[in-house]
């Protein structure tokens, strides 16, 4: 297959486009900046180019006829930071509705787009969160995929053919990349803490399982029952013991404080009104709600396209 990556060369982007090149399938790379990662591997093309740049866009859909579109611009841990502004929202937006109508135009046969489980309601109950489930657009990086999510979907209400699909996905890590996990278990003065014994855990993505869901999806999404959200992540949640464990045999472990739980819970409702700004413009702000309540994403409707493979313990 013929694929545009965009934002392909950031975490998340670089991962992707390796995955896709190893299938034998050739790759055009737009981003802002190039990286080492993919250069030189066969069937590989970078493309300098910013979001705002549309004739480079414009002049790739006509040099080029594309299968696929892999969106990857505009996401956490790939190209943006983890500070959400109004800015980055702006700039989402402007490329989202070009790349879309460009897709369509140009007669693209499948559309991926990179979103975030973030814009889910937590659920009280033990129930899983289904793609169908409340949403809760209270931050910033919410709010800016779930406009991507409507202008795509607005778009393919226009045709026919394009089989597309919205990746709301877990956070994200590698064997080298803990970032999210780590934070999951430091307080605002950036000291590790536990409560209890670290038996509750998250729900994370391990980056090799998005790679291989968008392998999968590539190669069997053949027809409209394809189309919709999905949820993306590990099978299981990561407890706090775990994402102890691991921090430790990479050497970034230190003293592990036990916090109470009551009162931390006391903090997180004052927390509401005085951390509001923070809460809304960052991606990583530790809302203690995801600690309290259930934050498991149900995978059924994901693993009738891939069976996912990876976790903490083999992650690569």
């Amino acid at each position: 297959m013929n694929v545009l990556v965009t934002g392909a060369c950031g975490l998340i982007g670089e991962k992707i486009c390796s995955g896709i090149l190893k299938k034998e399938n050739k790759v055009t790379a737009t981003d802002i900046n190039p990286s080492e990662y993919n250069e030189g591997k066969v069937n590989y093309r970078f493309v300098q180019a910013d979001v705002y740049d549309r004739d480079v866009y414009d002049r790739l859909f006509k040099e080029e006829k594309f299968d696929v579109v892999v969106h990857c611009a505009c996401t956490v841990d790939n190209d943006l930071g983890y500070i959400i502004t109004e800015k980055e929202i702006k700039r989402s937006a402007v490329f989202d509705s070009f790349i879309y109508t460009s897709s369509v135009a140009a007669g693209v046969k499948k559309f991926i787009l990179i979103s975030t489980s973030q814009v889910y309601e937590l659920t009280k109950t033990r129930e899983p969160i289904r793609e169908t489930d409340k949403l809760r657009l209270t931050t910033n990086y919410a709010k800016l995929k779930y406009d991507s999510e409507r202008k795509l979907a607005s778009s393919i209400n226009k045709q026919t053919e394009m089989i597309a699909a919205v990746l709301r996905i877990a956070p994200i890590y590698t064997s080298s990349y803990l970032d999210n996990l780590i934070n999951k278990i430091l307080d605002s003065d950036e000291k590790m803490f536990v409560y209890r014994n670290g038996d509750y855990g998250f729900q994370f993505c391990c980056l090799h399982n998005l790679v291989d869901f968008i392998l999968c999806f590539m190669k069997i999404a053949d027809d409209k029952k394809y189309i919709g959200i999905y949820n993306v992540s590990d099978p299981n949640i990561i407890s706090v013991r775990e994402i102890i464990k691991f921090a430790r045999s990479k050497n970034k472990y230190g003293p592990v404080i036990q916090r109470n739980i009551g009162s931390d819970m006391v903090k997180a409702k004052l927390a509401r009104i005085t951390d509001r700004e923070q809460m809304k413009s960052n991606y990583r702000y530790n809302d203690l709600d995801t600690y309290f309540y259930n934050n498991v994403l149900d995978g059924t409707k994901s693993n009738s396209v891939c069976t996912f493979r990876w976790n903490i313990d083999n992650t690569k």
